[in-house]
């Protein structure tokens, strides 16, 4: 199949024709729980899901090995591609690639760092070119509220991206500007109007601007140079402008856990706020991170071993809804590998192929299991989307699914990954978990771009 749009929505076929595939299995994450069953799929959607014995047949029968737990395919919410225009940096092809080793089968494209960034819908089709023959994986997108653009939001609404991101902070290239507190109520309030989704970048510059400057080699610094009052403020900021226009907005890779407890009042009080957070943020601690170790510089920051534990404490509370891996790629140059110095170096972590492993091997340590990976990675971001397709193993979703091995351990080799530049903070790092097979639409992804490009309100 080539690649094209396709929309989001599906039926399941007539269940009396004769199934496309089966995949058999003693352990299949569906809503309801880890269970052994069939998988049925005709045309790219599952039609069946029957308990293991049912007898289901088909062209083509999978039986699991042993050690083998099929996952629905992951949906990743935040990747940077890049393309066009900073291609050296990151491409579909290449970005796809790195989901679909992963498990990932849908991503949803940031407005930045490609060149047009995705704030009109001119740039959004120019960015839909891009993709279009080279897509491993579904490909969905994200518009860009910057200053200036507020009468292009709702064209790019009816032109099918899922939301809006902004920033409220420099975002690190001239071309996407950031919003103020006015501009961001303005834009909120257009939003709300179509009940459009609002992604912030929520970092406060004037806390920011008051901290030490990044410079030199030690981690230490750097984390100095964005406190967590600046998320903090941000996130403040973000709540009051939601509370008054009624507007949904989304707290995009949240890092400093001293935000919870207003998250959680917000919520109380009935503000439409969502939250997600990152597998670094989950994984990394800042007293490990070496001098000169550019590869763990992101922004907000990784955090210490402290905070971390209360960002999972987060996930099993349910005030932060989603992981998604905020894969933000750069060349190594802009890396300052040779120099170390944090106050030079690209703020960015690339890890599209790993977040699955990374989430997963943190996971288990923590007594969790694999149902919550899966609401976390796969149905929690469709449903922030709006993708009712995607992200589960049910009858009507799309037959996108990974074959996981739970308990096979691995060192992350950068010249391994499928990213177009292999820089990362897990080289070296064991990790558990391996994807030996993943499937779009019932077919196992090969060499030759399958993908579709998305469309909001395609249902």
């Amino acid at each position: 199949m080539s690649t094209a749009d396709l929309s989001t929505g599906r039926r399941a076929a007539p269940p009396g024709a004769r199934l496309d595939l089966v995949i058999r299995g003693r352990r299949v994450i569906t809503p309801e729980g880890e269970r052994g069953v069939e998988v049925g799929v005709r045309d790219g959607v599952i039609v069946a899901v029957e308990p293991l014995g049912a007898g289901l047949a088909a062209e083509e029968v999978t039986d699991l090995a042993a050690d083998e737990v099929l996952l629905p395919g992951l949906v990743d919410s935040h990747v940077h591609v890049n393309e066009p225009g900073r291609t050296e940096w990151e491409g579909f092809a290449s970005a796809t690639r790195a989901a679909a080793a992963g498990g990932v089968t849908t991503i949803v494209d940031m407005p930045l760092n490609s060149v047009p960034p995705t704030t009109s819908v001119e740039a959004l089709e120019t960015k839909r070119a891009a993709a279009r023959p080279s897509a491993f994986v579904d490909v969905g997108f994200w518009g860009g509220a910057v200053p200036g653009n507020t009468d292009d939001l709702l064209p790019l609404h009816e032109a099918g991206v899922f939301g809006f991101k902004c920033f409220l902070i420099d975002s690190g290239v001239p071309e996407f500007g950031h919003l103020d507190p006015a501009e961001l109520e303005t834009d909120l309030t257009e939003l709300a109007t179509a009940d459009a989704l609002m992604i912030v970048h929520a970092e406060d510059g004037a806390v920011i601007g008051s901290a030490p400057a990044p410079h030199g080699p030690h981690y230490a610094d750097f984390l100095a140079s964005r406190p967590p009052q600046a998320e903090s403020v941000a996130i403040g900021q973000v709540i009051e402008v939601a509370r008054r226009t009624g507007g949904r907005a989304h707290i995009l890779h949240l890092s400093n856990a001293d935000a919870l407890p207003m998250i959680a009042a917000a919520r109380a009080e009935g503000v439409r706020l969502s939250v997600e957070t990152c597998p670094h943020y989950l994984s990394l601690e800042a007293e490990h991170v070496p001098d000169g170790a550019t590869a763990y510089k992101c922004c907000p920051p990784i955090r210490d071993a402290g905070n971390q534990d209360r960002l999972w404490q987060g996930l099993r509370d349910g005030l932060i809804d989603i992981v998604v891996t905020d894969h933000s790629p750069s060349t190594p140059d802009l890396k300052a590998l040779d120099t170390g110095d944090f106050g030079d170096a690209w703020g960015g972590v690339a890890s599209l192929q790993l977040g699955l492993a990374v989430v997963w091997t943190e996971a288990r340590a923590r007594d969790l299991q694999l149902t919550d990976v899966v609401r976390w990675m796969s149905a929690g971001p469709a449903a922030l989307v709006g993708l009712p397709t995607k992200g589960g193993i049910a009858v009507g979703k799309d037959a996108d699914l990974a074959v996981f091995a739970p308990d096979e351990a691995f060192d992350v080799e950068p010249a391994h990954l499928h990213h177009k530049n292999p820089i990362t903070p897990y080289a070296g790092r064991r990790l558990s978990g391996r994807v030996r097979r993943t499937l779009l639409r019932g077919r196992t992804i090969t060499d030759v771009p399958t993908g579709t490009l998305l469309r909001r309100g395609e249902v």
